[in-house]
């Protein structure tokens, strides 16, 4: 059996987080068995439709680097691949399950169900539903005539179909995560497989989409785990018990103060990702995507495989390769996992610290342009990279700490200057100008090298002027070693750098 998964989204607006944790381990599921993945949208719910939501979808899949093998953007063999151009498709199921006895034209209206719920609600009923007991005294085509139902169906008249949950049942289905799950069809009501406008609803959708598009593995959100067993009397109800997926329903994503995680609320975590920013359709604010905030995608998508799964070893950073190779489900965890903006951050500096010089150049580039930073040459550019990369969390960091490398300070740290240049500060530093001044062959090591042993005839301890001498070079508290960045910088700069704050520092 080929395994075949699917990722289902809706288009409603931004790429949640949630829904990218599912698509990756879809991924991961169907790469590792040499499978296939499917991206179907789920748009039969018009009236929460947002447009151009369905293209950040796929930009964002794509940039998080999660593959699919048929789908809306690309096709396949068992398309359309978006619901709401597979009308016809639904209807013909719906139509076929009336037939079979399994489902029930119901004429019901809004007002009706309402009245019938409210007086069981009087009755002591706690949740009223429209299930195997309160259908009798309804109309539908359980109680209405054959020949009554024929002339309402004939004269247009508004009907749902429903389906007919069996009565006194248990329902059980085996999940990949969490073993057995029961419940009693007494808890399950007779939910609406076509709507009054003659579209599907969820359930029967995706139902028949996977079956045709021949479905293995179902791997979606916790909040699905409560429909499961509607789904799988719609299996039964067809007669594809044999070809049923199997299921698994993964843990909460939680807030980083442990509430649920939403598309309302995450945005203010940040706990969106897009291929660029947002706009709110409804309040217009602009939310910002984790590659515009500077996330690189390889190492956002390792911290995101790890919201919910772990590799069974004391693995944390691993490549796509790694994580195709060491996923299951049998190690998806079955509680929440709390999404940790500070551990995402971590993630991040350390695949910016393993990338080589070569690999960062051109992903810093670009950065350096949008900073207005003239770059003297790619050369510079790489050792200025290798001063930085374990001292920067974003790529944009390298151009905006790193102004020193460029230019000369404009200002100088008020708090390092109150701190640390005293009255003889300035007499030690002109002094260290005259020592430099005779280092022919620069070097950062030369530079060392003549700065202890200036210091070292004066009888003073290195440390009595380096914060001195990190003022006047960067006029910043940041930064590698101060000899690192004199010996970038070149020997001239240096010199005029340490002169010019000499003359215009007071000391403290």
């Amino acid at each position: 059996m080929k395994v075949v998964t699917r990722y289902a989204p809706s288009p409603t607006g931004p790429q949640h987080i949630g829904g990218l944790r599912t698509a990756l381990y879809c991924y991961l599921f169907a790469k590792q068995h040499g499978g296939e993945l499917i991206l179907r949208i789920e748009d039969t719910d018009q009236n929460r439709f947002v447009p151009g939501a369905e293209e950040f979808i796929i930009a964002a899949t794509k940039w998080a680097g999660i593959e699919f093998t048929q789908g809306v953007h690309i096709g396949g063999p068992h398309g359309p691949y978006r619901q709401s151009e597979r009308m016809p498709i639904y209807k013909k199921y719906a139509e076929e399950l009336v037939a079979k006895g399994e489902a029930y034209y119901a004429f019901d209206t809004s007002e009706e169900i309402e009245e019938m719920k409210a007086n069981l609600e009087k009755s002591g009923t706690k949740s009223p539903q429209y299930d195997y007991i309160t259908r009798t005294s309804m109309k539908n085509s359980l109680t209405l005539s054959a020949e009554e139902v024929k002339r309402r169906l004939d004269a247009g008249e508004a009907h749902v179909i429903r389906l007919k949950v069996p009565r006194n049942e248990e329902i059980r289905f085996h999940d990949e995560i969490r073993d057995w799950v029961s419940i009693h069809s007494s808890h399950v009501d007779d939910k609406v497989l076509m709507k009054g406008d003659g579209m599907p609803t969820y359930h029967l959708a995706n139902v028949v989409d996977d079956h045709l598009m021949e479905v293995t593995h179902v791997i979606r959100g916790e909040e699905w785990l409560s429909s499961a067993p509607l789904h799988v009397l719609l299996y039964r109800a067809f007669g594809w018990e044999n070809t049923m997926p199997k299921f698994a329903h993964l843990p909460l994503l939680l807030n980083p103060d442990g509430s649920k995680m939403s598309k309302r609320n995450s945005d203010k975590f940040g706990i969106f990702t897009l291929p660029q920013n947002w706009k709110d359709p409804e309040t217009g604010d602009l939310i910002q995507g984790y590659r515009e905030a500077g996330y690189l995608p390889e190492a956002f998508l390792n911290f995101l495989a790890l919201l919910g799964w772990n590799p069974g070893n004391d693995l944390e950073i691993m490549s796509m390769d790694e994580m195709i190779g060491l996923f299951s489900l049998e190690r998806v965890h079955k509680s929440g996992a709390k999404f940790d903006m500070d551990k995402l951050k971590h993630f991040n500096e350390v695949y910016i610290r393993n990338k080589s010089e070569d690999e960062l150049l051109e992903l810093v580039k670009p950065e350096m342009e949008k900073a207005g930073l003239i770059v003297p040459d790619d050369a510079f550019l790489k050792n200025m990279i290798h001063l930085m990369k374990e001292r920067v969390t974003f790529i944009r960091d390298f151009a905006t700490t790193t102004g020193f490398f460029f230019s000369d300070p404009a200002a100088y740290d008020p708090e390092m200057v109150k701190k640390h240049w005293n009255a003889e500060v300035p007499e030690l530093l002109s002094g260290l100008v005259s020592a430099w001044k005779g280092v022919d062959d620069w070097s950062v090591v030369n530079a060392e090298a003549s700065f202890k042993d200036f210091m070292g005839t004066r009888g003073l301890k290195p440390g009595k002027l380096m914060a001195g001498l990190r003022v006047a070079l960067t006029g910043v508290s940041f930064g590698p070693g101060v000899f690192e960045i004199a010996g970038l910088i070149g020997k001239e700069s240096s010199l005029r750098r340490i002169e010019r704050a000499v003359s215009e520092i007071v000391p403290v």
